[in-house]
């Protein structure tokens, strides 16, 4: 699905470009960029699932730093985005006529894909977006030595209280 929208190289963007100015110097009424294309760039496809407009995103599970794409899952979580994590970098670099990529976005397809993409997004929500094992927990609600006596201590005191108040109104 992805090759099918794969962006320009150098030398398609300056053919499309003559194409152009040879159709409107004739007087011919052209659109000059393609409607839908994959996006990259950490900040451009952050920048598109805070907007909403990323319909798919994929990310490189080999990213080094790890912290770079670390949030980014969080993120298409909490903006409800289908997200994926994918195998390579260079893969996704190769896709977009770079060495690596950290992470692509899609923002629309043309209408005969778009079977293709509900299915992508479908599997996408599945496997990552609303699979709990990938939800990170913390803990498991045990608590260390020092913080059980500490809140034993506590319970004591407070039980020692009651007993002294329920003792002086007993005898008043």
């Amino acid at each position: 699905l992805l090759n099918n929208y794969r962006p320009e190289t150098n030398a398609e963007k300056k053919q499309r470009l003559r194409e152009f100015a040879a159709a409107t110097a004739e007087g011919e009424d052209t659109t000059s960029k393609s409607e839908f294309q994959v996006k990259y760039g950490l900040k451009h496809v952050t920048s598109l699932v805070e907007e909403k407009k990323a319909v798919l995103v994929v990310i490189a599970c080999d990213v080094d730093p790890v912290e770079l794409v670390l949030w980014l899952p969080a993120l298409c979580r909490k903006m409800d985005v289908p997200f994926m994590i994918v195998k390579d970098k260079a893969r996704l670099g190769a896709l977009v006529h770079m060495y690596t990529a950290t992470c692509v976005a899609i923002t629309g397809v043309n209408p005969a894909d778009q079977g293709t993409l509900k299915i992508m997004q479908n599997l996408a929500k599945e496997k990552f977006n609303d699979n709990p094992d990938l939800v990170r927990k913390w803990g498991g609600g045990i608590m260390g030595l020092k913080t059980q006596a500490k809140l034993e201590k506590r319970a004591k005191a407070v039980a020692l209280e009651e007993a002294k108040k329920l003792a002086s109104l007993g005898r008043a």
